[in-house]
């Protein structure tokens, strides 16, 4: 599978953020966060899509975000771990669980981040909560991560929500060498550096956004030896075409806060 391409100037259309705007959403937002976590066991699988076909899938006033005038649909999954509030510890067999989504990028005032079509995951508490109070799509799935070595993950997932679409999702792949950072205006650092997160209210008449705190991601090259899924499709979206542009992510911890009305 390839690496991400060497890096090109970012050619923003009118009213899509500047480079000045996604470097500033790396700052710590004010204020204490909301929640505590760690992402580990991460592997990134990008696709080019023509905007055209994504617009319609957005609620009204979200953007969708291009690089080079492609919109980029994504498959991600991860483990979730130290899952705490920020006046409370871990609890145990809910501070951590597997999670998948899918996702593309958009923008809103000048503000880029990240927009979720899905969020499946294993913890039953956590997918409550999440639909509860913050209004992202997160649906029940069972999932397993086997670490055969430390250089190779095997993932499977099959989505077990009702009164939703059925989806299956199973993937391998190797971790390679350590990569340098992305350089701010490069497809990578596009597509990895999101420090923000896009929500509605399900008749679409309500838009939230959410603030996300971490270091840049530690990415790693990676090379996958098997996939196939039913995710992208389940929601109605377009199948990609070729392979996709992938990395692995090290392990981060993180820090959320409270979704706004925007």
């Amino acid at each position: 599978m390839p690496d991400f391409p060497t890096p090109t100037m970012l050619t923003p259309a009118p009213g899509t953020p500047t480079l000045a705007n996604r470097l500033a959403m790396r700052d710590r937002p004010p204020g204490a966060p909301l929640l505590r976590q760690e992402w580990g066991d991460l592997l990134f699988m990008h696709w080019p899509v023509p905007a055209e076909l994504l617009q319609p899938h957005l609620p009204p006033r979200l953007q969708i975000d291009t690089y080079d005038g492609m919109a980029w649909l994504a498959v991600v999954p991860f483990r979730m771990s130290k899952v705490r509030t920020r006046v409370s510890p871990p609890v145990p067999g809910a501070n951590e669980f597997l999670e998948l989504n899918v996702r593309t990028y958009v923008h809103l005032d000048g503000v880029p981040g990240v927009w979720f079509f899905s969020l499946d995951a294993t913890n039953a508490l956590a997918v409550w909560a999440a639909r509860t109070f913050f209004n992202l799509p997160y649906l029940r799935a069972t999932m397993s991560l086997e670490s055969p070595n430390p250089q190779l993950r095997q993932f499977k997932a099959e989505r077990k929500h009702s009164g939703m679409p059925e989806a299956t999702f199973r993937a391998t792949w190797t971790i390679g060498a350590p990569l340098p950072p992305p350089e701010p205006d490069s497809l990578a650092f596009f597509l990895t550096e999101r420090y923000c997160l896009y929500a509605s209210n399900k008749a679409c008449t309500k838009l939230y956004r959410g603030r996300v705190a971490h270091a840049p991601w530690p990415l790693h090259a990676a090379n996958v030896l098997h996939y196939e899924s039913t995710l992208l499709e389940s929601h109605g979206l377009p199948t990609p075409e070729g392979l996709p542009l992938v990395n692995a992510g090290g392990s981060v911890s993180v820090e959320l806060w409270p979704m706004q009305r925007v």
